[in-house]
């Protein structure tokens, strides 16, 4: 038996329900809001909806009950019905809104909703057993082959908070009727925090029909989103693991327990499952292409690593062969280029991977990400700007490329051009991407180049026009660099227009750029020498710290970006060094301790920063929020898979 809410404060009394149909979800969502404020007509004679409307906001319901009274008699408006029953419950007149609603279920009687009403005055009147009884009755008396007089009597039970008879209006609608109703429990569950209710109804919404995982999917991972306990990732991964072991044919539980590994981003796992259902499956690789790529952008190589190699295991014959085998020499150059220290070995073994590459599929659009990043291998990591530059001039001219993988190819061509000392065919270069794909993301990272290496030459009027533009870029990475460079160079111009100090802080980024570490520190140094004080000095520091960071000079780099939080805690940098620090702290220095009171002072004192939210979940993860207590368990059922 359902308890009535006894004592409590109606939810009626608190609430205005507008009735806004959810897409596809086929529930009415209460929106919290004050109690009903009847808006002021335009006409003039309206002067008793006006007077009324009055009362009511003022909250005299003795007067506004009148008018709420004469008005619904004269015009039986169900606008007029819902203050005038308001007042009547709020001045305990149950008597009277027994009547009233009973005139209301006699004029309507398909509007499920009055009986609810009903029910709702008795349990105001503190008449539980007749409310419990109305209730009851209600939905006995459902007609649950109608799914409107279903989705009715559900919301009407959820506007006052009666929540377990919703769940019990589709509950019996599930048993009685030929569809389910799994997803609006789901949804219902969703809306009272049932996480565990709503993950059991979408899950047996799929098992009812495996089509509908489409539909599930996006609903948990809005879900997810929103969980920052991980309490819903939690059980929906431990259920898809019940679920999985013990209907091991269904597959798309499967298919889900890897979607959710992959939103986790537990790779390892995910590899793993991924490698089970191609077996089963015989997919010849193509879950597996998709998740290295997954991998690939998130940044996880080992494991894109593994299943590129997955798939060569398939043999040649396979039509993912090839390309599988340029996303294993991506994944490996990435590997090697992104370690603090590339070790000169791995950089030769890794050329000789990509001539091999080239010498055994040739040059063509195939191959053409592969000679881009050879070039790049060679101009930044071999110093042979010479090769690079030829590689990447046969890149650009295979017409039949596609003109994004060209225009990439361009961009990394004038990279090197720039790094060789040729600024105005690197200029040119960048200016064509631009040209071509002006509303593109890669066209918005042509335009940022150009509007730094302007910047390194001194045009800083044009470079800051540039950029301004790129502070609306939908890139967030380029629109923060933008932003962030086009407010260094508007703060260090000086009143009387001198530059100086802002040429050779560009002279030193170029020189960084170009590898030349000790010329670009001596360069920063002297431009303390300028003045006692000048607005860049914040920004030199925290330049002099990303040089240290580079060449792994972890602990000089700590100590410049101390002095950054310390001696400039009002500028625009000492965000980015707290972050930074707390980074070094977590990964160089392993002080989890010291990390977590980084990104703390972080959050508490720059909470608008745009390294918040990264700081935010570095933070949580080094607490411990995310640890999984069902982990061993996992790893067992997943090495079963691997294994059978």
């Amino acid at each position: 038996m359902i308890r009535i809410i006894q004592n409590t404060l109606p939810v009626f009394f608190i609430l205005a329900f507008f009735w806004v149909s959810a897409q596809d979800d086929n529930i009415l969502k209460p929106v919290e809001i004050h109690p009903p404020q009847p808006s002021l007509p335009i006409q003039k004679s309206q002067s008793d909806e006006q007077l009324a409307a009055k009362y009511f906001r003022d909250r005299n319901f003795t007067k506004a009950i009148i008018l709420y009274e004469k008005l619904y008699n004269d015009k039986n408006k169900n606008i007029y019905y819902t203050y005038y029953f308001y007042c009547l419950i709020k001045l305990e007149e149950f008597k009277k809104a027994e009547k009233l609603v009973k005139k209301q279920i006699k004029d309507f009687p398909s509007r499920t909703k009055f009986m609810v009403d009903l029910g709702y005055v008795y349990n105001e009147a503190g008449e539980y057993n007749k409310a419990r009884k109305q209730f009851e009755q209600a939905i006995k008396e459902l007609p649950t082959n109608n799914k409107a007089s279903v989705l009715e009597l559900a919301n009407a039970f959820l506007y006052r908070n009666l929540t377990d008879y919703s769940v019990e209006v589709y509950k019996k609608a599930g048993r009685t009727s030929g569809y389910p109703y799994l997803l609006e429990l789901g949804n219902l569950y969703l809306q009272i925090g049932n996480y565990a209710g709503m993950v059991d109804a979408y899950l047996d919404y799929v098992d009812y029909d495996q089509i509908y995982a489409g539909a599930v999917q996006p609903r948990l991972q809005n879900a997810l989103k929103d969980d920052p306990d991980n309490k819903i990732s939690n059980y929906l991964r431990v259920e898809l693991l019940t679920r999985v072991q013990k209907n091991p044919n269904k597959i798309y539980f499967s298919k889900m327990l890897l979607w959710l590994l992959i939103q986790e981003e537990d790779f390892e796992m995910a590899l793993t499952q991924s490698k089970s259902l191609d077996r089963r499956l015989d997919q010849q690789g193509e879950g597996l292409y998709e998740l290295a790529n997954i991998c690939l952008a998130n940044k996880e190589y080992k494991t894109a690593i593994e299943a590129y190699k997955a798939i060569l295991k398939k043999g040649k014959d396979n039509y993912l062969y090839i390309d599988a085998r340029i996303g294993l020499l991506s994944a490996h150059y990435l590997k090697v280029t992104t370690m603090a220290t590339p070790d000169s070995d791995d950089l030769k073994e890794l050329e000789y991977e990509y001539v091999s590459a080239l010498d055994e599929y040739g040059k063509n659009a195939s191959t053409i990400v592969i000679m881009q990043y050879l070039g790049h291998l060679s101009a930044f990591y071999l110093n042979n700007t010479d090769q690079a530059v030829n590689i990447l001039n046969e890149a650009i001219n295979i017409r039949s490329a596609s003109p994004q993988d060209i225009a990439a190819c361009k961009i990394e061509l004038a990279d090197v051009l720039l790094l060789a000392g040729d600024v105005w065919d690197a200029k040119l270069y960048y200016a064509q991407v631009e040209k071509t794909f002006k509303n593109d993301p890669i066209g918005y990272e042509a335009k940022f180049k150009n509007a730094k290496l302007s910047f390194y030459i001194g045009e800083y009027d044009w470079a800051k026009a540039q950029l301004d533009v790129l502070k609306a870029a939908t890139s967030k990475l380029i629109a923060n660099d933008a932003l962030r460079l086009s407010v260094l160079i508007s703060d260090n111009i000086a009143e009387d227009s001198s530059t100086m100090a802002l040429e050779m802080y560009a002279k030193a980024d170029l020189l960084s750029y170009r590898n030349d570490f000790d010329a670009a520190i001596t360069t920063l140094d002297s431009i303390f020498e300028l003045a006692g004080w000048h607005p860049i000095f914040d920004e030199v520091v925290l330049k002099k710290a990303e040089i240290r960071l580079t060449e792994n000079k972890y602990e000089q780099a700590a100590v410049l970006l101390q002095k950054v939080v310390d001696d400039y805690p009002d500028d625009i940098t000492a965000d980015n060094a707290l972050f930074l620090l707390a980074g070094l702290y977590e990964n160089q220095f392993e002080d989890t301790d010291k990390a977590m009171e980084y990104y703390q002072q972080l959050l508490n004192d720059y909470p608008s920063s745009l390294f918040t939210v990264e700081a935010r979940k570095q933070y949580r993860l080094l607490r411990g929020d995310f640890e999984k207590e069902t982990l061993t368990e996992e790893e067992k059922f997943l090495f079963n898979l691997e294994n059978n």
